[in-house]
């Protein structure tokens, strides 16, 4: 019972220092605002992890030792580019395609 209360109190005691670290962080700032300010972040951060893990695995099915993160700017950039004009060539010709039927 004894370790039970202790770790109770250790949990209590470390959800206070949590709070008080988000209060030093947060400053003046409106707590409202500082919580979309973070929660923006962190689905930011949700969004990027999902993209580097969907084209790491997809990429990896050519190189097995293939890694979104350590790519350079310019090498992602390019990428994209590429990327975008593929949808954008797909899209047209969908569409080409749609309108020769009618």
């Amino acid at each position: 019972m004894a370790s039970n209360n202790t770790t109770e109190q250790e949990r209590t005691q470390l959800y206070r220092t949590i709070w008080q670290i988000a209060n030093d962080l947060r400053g003046s700032v409106d707590g409202w605002d500082f919580k979309q300010y973070v929660l923006g972040m962190l689905f930011y951060r949700f969004i990027s992890e999902n993209l580097t893990h969907y084209i790491n695995k997809h990429e990896r099915k050519i190189d097995p030792n293939f890694d979104y993160a350590k790519l350079s700017d310019e090498v992602a950039e390019q990428g994209r580019a590429i990327t975008i004009a593929i949808k954008e060539t797909t899209y047209y010709e969908i569409n080409f395609c749609e309108d020769k039927r009618s």
